[in-house]
């Protein structure tokens, strides 16, 4: 099984918000610039986040996005489950297959994504972010918070 960029950026924006400090908000900007990820990309991303009630969206110049879950009680397999769509693994809609209707390999295939969400779900988001990775989280948006921006060096000159 292989995910979907959008499954991907959800859960390091996830992950990046559960290290960022209680009550900080993270712009779509500093994501965006931090993970080399396109801005658009990342809004599609963190509105799907917030319409599941993971993250809280601030608009505005001093806006941003923060969870809105405990970090604690997010299960992997469930954010991956619902960000990729619950897909079959083969889909045999449409296809003109002689197998239809008495091949098990479709079933099978089914009960392997089900095992593979479910090893996930043995996962939290703040599993993910325990030691060397939430660290190393924490240390970017510490890099980032001191680099000097565009808006900044105008207001400097």
């Amino acid at each position: 099984m292989r995910l979907t960029r959008f499954s991907d950026i959800g859960l390091r924006v996830l992950m990046y918000l559960a290290r960022s400090p209680r009550g900080d908000l993270v712009t779509v900007a500093e994501f965006s610039q931090q993970f080399d990820v396109p801005h658009n990309h990342v809004v599609k991303v963190i509105g799907a986040l917030a319409r599941h009630g993971w993250v809280q969206t601030t608009r505005g110049r001093h806006g941003g996005i923060q969870l809105q879950t405990a970090p604690e009680s997010m299960r992997v397999g469930d954010i991956m489950r619902t960000l990729e769509g619950d897909k079959e693994a083969v889909d045999c809609t449409g296809l003109d297959c002689r197998l239809a209707g008495n091949c098990f390999l479709r079933h099978a295939l089914r009960a392997a994504v089900d095992a593979f969400y479910e090893s996930m779900n043995r996962h939290t988001v703040a599993d993910l972010v325990g030691s060397n990775t939430g660290e190393q989280i924490i240390e970017i948006h510490r890099q980032y918070l001191r680099e000097p921006t565009e808006d900044t060096e105008k207001e400097t000159l």
